[in-house]
């Protein structure tokens, strides 16, 4: 198991500090982002990929693109400017997450996506890391729904999915494609009081031992299964935002995190 960090888990550092930061971790992936913060539309993709380079860290993914699931207005426009950002900066993957507002989209609208987004990933030699969300107003909820549309579009060459365990969680989705994952996304929500169907981004801090969403069982199991591939932290929690020191904290997360998954479960 090797560790990643995404961008969101210190916003409010520059590109050039975060990659730093992330060296300084003794992690060698990031994942960059076009939201919080937005690198993509404030910072040139060479300017990216040279501090990249001269920090030592590969850039393993951008998020994300949304609502990649609805191929309709901009959206074309959009996919094709966002790779080739990322194969300019040297990305690996773009991160490609379906519409979440209540409205359902159809399965065979998702493979018409998919179809559709294919050859703009394999003309710039990337992957496509579809990411399930579980909130109860995603239009795509479970891996097995994406791994049904990415088999029906011919795309098993090009997407991989991103199993994260918060929406892991939500969806309640218990079966793992360990197979077909190129991406761990993780997170904790702590709150005792929340419940599982009110949970939303806004509760997801770094992942400690009062973790309520089976983090450790999750990437234990995953490990087990096969997959040895990248595990991102990924808090989307303003408290994560505003400390004055994410790296402490970073640093003590990813202790705790290494330490449980290599430790013996109870019996």
């Amino acid at each position: 198991m090797h560790f990643a960090i995404n961008h969101i888990s210190a916003p409010k550092l520059s590109v050039e500090d975060f990659f730093a930061m992330a060296r300084r971790l003794g992690v060698r992936q990031v994942e960059i982002r076009n939201d919080l913060p937005d690198v993509v539309n404030t910072t040139p993709a060479a300017d990216v990929k040279a501090g990249a380079a001269a920090a030592g860290v590969g850039i393993l993914s951008i998020n994300a693109l949304y609502p990649f699931n609805v191929w309709s207005g901009d959206l074309p426009e959009r996919a094709a400017a966002l790779a080739d950002y990322a194969a300019s900066c040297g990305a690996g993957a773009l991160v490609l997450c379906p519409l979440n507002d209540g409205t359902p989209v159809a399965h065979d609208d998702l493979v018409a996506a998919l179809r559709h987004m294919a050859p703009i990933l394999r003309d710039r030699g990337l992957t496509g890391l579809v990411e399930p969300l579980g909130f109860p107003i995603s239009s795509m909820r479970t891996k097995q729904q994406a791994v049904a549309a990415i088999d029906e579009a011919g795309g098993a060459d090009v997407y991989k999915l991103v199993h994260d365990s918060f929406h892991h969680h939500l969806a309640g989705e218990t079966e793992l494609f360990p197979d077909r994952t190129g991406l761990v996304h993780i997170s904790g929500v702590a709150d005792p009081a929340v419940a599982v169907a009110d949970m939303l981004d806004a509760h997801r801090g770094l992942v400690d031992d009062r973790d309520r969403l089976g983090n450790i069982p999750q990437l234990r199991a995953l490990r087990e299964a096969g997959y040895d591939g990248p595990v991102s932290f990924e808090p989307f929690a303003q408290e994560v935002h505003d400390l004055d020191d994410p790296e402490a904290a970073l640093r003590e997360s990813i202790a705790f995190v290494a330490a449980a998954v290599n430790r013996a479960p109870a019996q």
